[in-house]
């Protein structure tokens, strides 16, 4: 299990099409459970991912918690302009 966070220029809107693309249907395949302007969670494969956005410093943070999806939630992370 793994608490990452992380800050782009996307704005949430974006930030929200992007983590669905990437971890739900035609991405990863994973459900998504919870759907709130702030707040995603995705399941499946014996794991989850859990995602809250807020905004600091003119930028959107994004906080990511999984279990199971480590390796990919690194690499979305890390994708972020």
């Amino acid at each position: 299990m793994i608490n990452l966070e992380a800050k782009t220029k996307l704005s949430q809107k974006d930030l929200v099409e992007r983590l669905k693309k990437f971890f739900g249907t035609g991405g990863l395949g994973l459900k998504l459970c919870e759907d709130a302007p702030q707040c995603l969670s995705f399941e499946g494969g014996g794991g989850y991912v859990t995602v809250t956005i807020g905004t600091e410093e003119g930028k959107t943070r994004v906080t990511l918690v999984t279990q199971e999806w480590e390796h990919q939630v690194k690499e979305f992370a890390a994708g972020l302009p």
